[in-house]
């Protein structure tokens, strides 16, 4: 899929764990929900590392261009290390290690240590990229035509912001993880949820997603798991974007809608 219904298809996954939570009562704080929305629409752009042409390269200017030339040589890198003889011959590594489950767990694991072993910076270094990439996602088009020092700026103010409101006692720092010391190791969740969402995505295509890697599935490490091929379609095709980014929307916005107990 294309950038704008991966961060899309993220959001409404965290706001439908929301409307869950408030199910089993217990409700997320109001800024986890929005914080954590707008996490993983972000982090659903993230497994793109690996191409040099996706809306990722392009976010944060030349740095994260060499990024994902470096991610790319890296998992075609690994691809080749570990494919079996039915695995197909490939020149590139997009669609391999970072859109795997293995790859989803290790960064949000990461995430979740930075967090909290890195203090204050780090969390807002986290919700920056973050909040940038959810920029560059559900605003795609305003985001394409804008100055990135613009996006830049905006996502540095909404991550300046949220953490503030984050930092407040009783909204949410310590959601779900309550021990002293674990503050904000719940932000690792959204990030392993954008990256599978995306995998998820990603197989409904035509080329399917190695989300299960490295399970041997049919003689394959590889295996691009996915639905029967009748039900494939391109990125960027009418089904996408006329079919599955409203349904998206509508989703989060029952999901949202749950979460603060409006259903």
């Amino acid at each position: 899929m294309m950038g704008p219904a991966h961060s899309l298809s993220g959001a409404a996954a965290w706001l439908g764990v929301g409307a869950a939570a408030y199910a089993a009562g217990h409700p997320m704080p109001w800024p986890v929900l929005v914080c954590g929305a707008l996490i993983c629409a972000g982090a659903a752009l993230a497994p793109d590392l690996d191409h040099k042409s996706a809306t990722i390269s392009r976010a944060f200017g030349p740095l994260s261009g060499m990024l994902c030339g470096v991610v790319d040589t890296l998992s075609h890198a690994v691809y080749k290390a570990t494919k079996t003889r039915g695995d197909a011959h490939r020149s590139g590594g997009h669609r391999t290690l970072t859109h795997t489950w293995v790859w989803a767990v290790l960064i949000g694991g990461g995430m979740s240590l930075l967090a909290t072993e890195g203090g204050r910076w780090a969390v807002l270094g986290i919700l920056f990229v973050h909040m940038v990439l959810a920029i560059e996602g559900l605003l795609w088009r305003a985001a394409r035509v804008s100055s990135d020092v613009l996006v830049w700026l905006l996502g540095a103010a909404t991550a300046w912001i949220l953490a503030g409101i984050l930092d407040q006692p009783g909204n949410g720092a310590n959601w779900l993880f309550e021990a002293p010391g674990q503050e904000y190791l719940w932000l690792g969740l959204p990030i392993v949820l954008g990256a599978l969402v995306h995998d998820l995505g990603d197989a409904l295509t035509v080329s399917g997603c190695p989300v299960l890697w490295p399970i041997p599935i049919k003689g394959k490490r590889w295996y691009p798991l996915g639905p029967p091929k009748g039900m494939r379609f391109r990125a960027g095709s009418r089904v996408e974007l006329k079919v599955l980014m409203p349904v998206f929307l509508l989703l989060g916005c029952l999901g949202g809608l749950g979460a603060l107990g409006y259903l």
